[in-house]
């Protein structure tokens, strides 16, 4: 099963990244109150502070990670990317970007999601992971190719030795689009662009599943997990900002070597 249980907390994992430490958080466990119940790491979506923080420690601990660790971002739906090469600065706002690598054992990668697409990377070749954030934007700029691209230039990483997850997001069977939108998609994705748009009236409903995992393979990747598991269908386990109308908190996802 790829849900497991501790100290409270319910976590997803990735059988292509078993041995790696990592887990997308539900929000399951946590002290914030509602709408954020309860397990919110968002710190920008009106939740005390305080509740915040021992979220996120007590998801660092679930995993046996220093708290300390953390390397985080603020995420922006580009393409920008920090390269980690020690724990983050918390005295310091963090940086913009929607790609974190790193191959120091000693930091632990954070990000927070609310329906946008969790892309987690191992490279266990080079010994690199990566984490990565998108929503349609993110994936019309291909964010999963920018992510290959700088650990290729950084790390020397083969894409083919690289195992790629995408986690729970939402699903095509929610995630409705306007024709503005679409248009960005068609552009991005030219001819392969049927599988993952599909017309509903004057609207689309967009596959960012697919849409993930073709750019993945495009650029070399040949081991792919997909979870398949739809964050607005599932408000139970999971925020979701476009079910919960904005009114939520943020889930996180973590991976560190």
């Amino acid at each position: 099963m790829p849900f497991h249980h501790k100290n409270g907390l319910r976590y997803f994992t990735f059988d292509n990244l078993a041995g790696l430490s990592h887990a997308v958080f539900t929000r399951q466990g946590g002290v914030s109150p509602a709408p954020w119940d309860s397990l919110n790491v968002g710190g920008s979506v009106g939740d005390d502070i305080v509740h915040v923080r021992e979220n996120r420690i007590r998801s660092f601990h679930a995993l046996g990670r220093d708290p300390a660790s953390i390397h985080d971002v603020w995420l922006v739906h580009g393409t920008d990317v920090v390269h980690a090469d020690g724990p983050r600065d918390l005295t310091l706002k963090p940086p913009q970007a929607d790609i974190i690598t790193t191959d120091n054992p000693r930091v632990t990668l954070f990000m927070r999601y609310a329906d946008c697409v969790p892309l987690i990377f191992h490279d266990p070749k080079k010994g690199v992971v990566a984490l990565a954030h998108a929503g349609w934007l993110g994936t019309v700029r291909n964010v999963a190719k920018a992510t290959l691209d700088s650990l290729h230039a950084r790390y020397g990483t083969d894409p083919r030795n690289v195992r790629a997850a995408i986690g729970p997001s939402i699903g095509p069977d929610h995630y409705e689009v306007a024709a503005d939108v679409a248009e960005k998609v068609r552009a991005a994705f030219d001819s392969r662009v049927e599988s993952l748009l599909e017309p509903r009236g004057e609207k689309f409903h967009l596959d960012l599943w697919t849409a993930n995992r073709l750019q993945l393979e495009s650029a070399g990747v040949e081991n792919i997990e997909v979870a398949q598991v739809c964050t607005a269908c599932h408000t139970d386990d999971w925020f979701s900002h476009r079910a919960e109308k904005g009114k939520t908190g943020r889930f996180g996802a973590l991976i560190g070597l």
